[in-house]
């Protein structure tokens, strides 16, 4: 059975050691994650695989790892549905302002477009003198949604917004 933990904690290390630890403690396999730090937090989380009836070893592990300076949450996985779609990445970069994220996920969400990753981040530009945000997405299109179209509409929500396109293969 496949569990996902997520995990938040003041970022000093050793954190990962204490949940990699929790996890082979209840005899899990570590399979994916994605860790970060985000605001003086590690913040991340791991899809891990157990063998037979464990949930409450991988639980009372994990309670462990927690006074460790963690804070996890175990859900189960819903399985993984085979994604269907044209894979699609692109890049975006533009002078940091409130609601960029809200606009492209509104716009990709009306084409009935998933999001299968997004990565931001803002960073300060000497070149501009200003804040620039970056994003960088791996979307699935639907069949029927011509990639032209997504790039279209993901050039005309803001001006100041350049968008960087790559088929992913």
């Amino acid at each position: 059975m496949a569990f996902i933990l997520t995990a938040v904690g003041e970022d000093r290390p050793g954190l990962t050691q204490s949940l990699a630890d929790a996890i082979h403690q209840a005899g899990g396999n570590w399979l994916e994650s994605h860790f970060a730090r985000l605001g003086g937090q590690y913040v991340g989380s791991v899809l891990v695989e157990l063998p037979g009836e464990r949930q409450g070893e991988l639980e009372q592990a994990v309670r462990s790892a927690q006074g460790s300076g963690f804070t996890v949450n175990i859900l189960p996985a819903s399985g993984e549905a085979m994604p269907v779609g044209q894979p699609f990445s692109f890049e975006i970069v533009g002078e940091d302002r409130p609601g960029i994220v809200k606009e492209v996920s509104a716009t990709l969400a009306s084409l009935d477009v998933n999001i299968e990753d997004l990565e931001t981040s803002t960073e300060d530009s000497a070149m501009f003198g200003a804040k620039l945000f970056r994003a960088r997405a791996n979307v699935l299109v639907p069949s029927g949604i011509p990639l032209d179209q997504v790039r279209d509409v993901l050039e005309r929500i803001s001006g100041e917004i350049m968008v960087d396109f790559e088929e992913a293969s």
